[in-house]
């Protein structure tokens, strides 16, 4: 593969994960502008991150194959469809992504720049809701990719947009995504003190989806409905 190619993948990841990032914490601080209501501005977090995930998947899908998180990209690295070194590039660009997405959104709403969160998130309760919230997301794609491919961006919006609300924890399902908003002290952080066990549950719930579908969805497609 051309340096590039893999480049121009590596863009499309670092931005993809920025705006994606940009969009929940942006989201956020606006939702919790406008209302003093928790759900009200959960919602006003909820439906710009479905529905930007539906825009980045589409446009950027077919230059990187819009992973914009960590534990996607290890499910694909485990199922062989992207090299290990590619895999490692592709997680520096969604942190640093990421990163840069959270710094957008302080400066939007003139917020200090450098901030650390101190929302805390943390127990078996969160972290079993992050493994559920990954597991649906790895096997959302798995099985969107196998039953309708140009369908994935609506399903993956869609399926976000949910899990905010069934998941306990709002569905991070995402640890480039959690390691930037570590580092906003508004309505979507979390202290980075509890990101070692978001992460760790994501990636758990990434290689469950990777493992069950490997059985799930093996062999051809059903002529029963």
């Amino acid at each position: 593969m051309s340096a590039d190619n893999l480049s121009r993948r590596l863009v499309a990841e670092m931005l993809g994960t920025g705006m994606l990032v940009c969009t929940v914490v942006g989201s956020g601080i606006m939702a919790d502008k406008l209302t003093g209501d928790v759900a009200l501005a959960l919602l006003g977090n909820t439906i710009p991150t479905g529905a930007i995930l539906v825009v980045l998947i589409t446009v950027l899908g077919p230059i990187s194959g819009a992973h914009f998180n960590p534990a996607v990209t290890l499910g694909f690295a485990i199922r062989r469809e992207i090299s290990p070194s590619d895999s490692m590039f592709y997680v520096g660009a969604q942190i640093i992504g990421g990163i840069l997405g959270t710094l957008a959104a302080h400066g939007m709403f003139d917020l200090n720049i450098l901030q650390t969160s101190s929302t805390v998130r943390t127990g078996g309760a969160q972290w079993f809701a992050e493994v559920i919230a990954t597991f649906g997301l790895m096997f959302i794609i798995l099985g969107g990719l196998r039953a309708r491919a140009d369908a994935v961006p609506w399903l993956v919006g869609l399926y976000i947009t949910a899990a905010y609300w069934f998941t306990a924890s709002t569905s991070f399902a995402n640890p480039a995504v959690a390691i930037a908003r570590s580092l906003t002290d508004t309505f979507s952080g979390i202290r980075p003190v509890d990101l070692p066990g978001f992460i760790i549950a994501e990636c758990i719930g990434a290689l469950l989806a990777v493992a069950l579908c490997a059985w799930l969805l093996r062999g051809g497609r059903s002529g029963h409905h």
